[in-house]
């Protein structure tokens, strides 16, 4: 996903099937496929609890480090929400552990082969952005990486991730404008902008098409 800063936008997590329809999705309800989204429901009710309890942090104590509330997180971890993108990151913030580690699939220990179809892919409330995990070795390396794809006019705006993590967008396609903190940068297609994400940050397509990037978050070691 710190210090706080004023909430991110909320964004609803709508798992998408493969047609990529268009009908606009909500905090109650799965976009495309039932079957995936009762998957990521388990994997982030299965990982806060795991987590939680390895940190000896009940309910009260994690929603003052997360800034999500208790009753909330309870209806996370016996999966009866379905919880947007913004409030999984405060979560594995609160919990000082990398997102993956709250949607991904178990750490393998050998190699591993990560199909386009097995990835499971999350749009915003608004449909104007989706991010789909490309990471296929599993959270404990720290290290994460994403293709995201913003619609014309799709904006996306971060919490602060935890303390030294890094991150760098290689712009594929479109215009993409960053703005971290204070400072705002414009990539065209084949930039790359690397900066530190325990700060607020957003994300805005600029273009009048879509614009495709590979995303890298490097988390600090704990």
């Amino acid at each position: 996903m710190a210090t706080r800063s004023a909430p991110s936008r909320a964004v609803a997590v709508s798992v998408v099937n493969a047609s990529r329809t268009s009908k606009r999705p909500t905090v109650a309800e799965t976009l495309g496929d039932d079957v995936g989204a009762a998957e990521l429901g388990r994997r982030v009710a299965e990982g806060v609890k795991r987590l939680r309890a390895e940190r000896h942090l009940s309910l009260d104590q994690l929603a003052v480090q997360s800034g999500v509330s208790r009753a909330s997180l309870s209806q996370i971890e016996s999966a009866r929400t379905n919880p947007t993108l913004g409030v999984i990151w405060k979560v594995a913030v609160g919990l000082g552990v990398p997102f993956q580690s709250l949607v991904g699939a178990p750490e393998a220990s050998t190699t591993k082969l990560l199909r386009a179809g097995d990835a499971i892919a999350l749009r915003s409330t608004d449909g104007r952005m989706e991010s789909r995990l490309l990471s296929a070795h599993g959270p404990a390396d720290r290290i994460e990486v994403y293709e995201l794809r913003f619609q014309v006019k799709g904006l996306h705006q971060s919490e602060p991730h935890g303390p030294g993590t890094m991150e760098s967008v290689i712009l594929l396609t479109g215009a993409l404008r960053i703005a971290v903190g204070n400072e705002v940068v414009d990539l065209g297609a084949g930039d790359t902008f690397s900066f530190p994400a325990n700060v607020s940050h957003s994300y805005e397509n600029r273009s009048s098409r879509e614009s495709r990037c590979v995303d890298i978050i490097a988390y600090g070691r704990s």
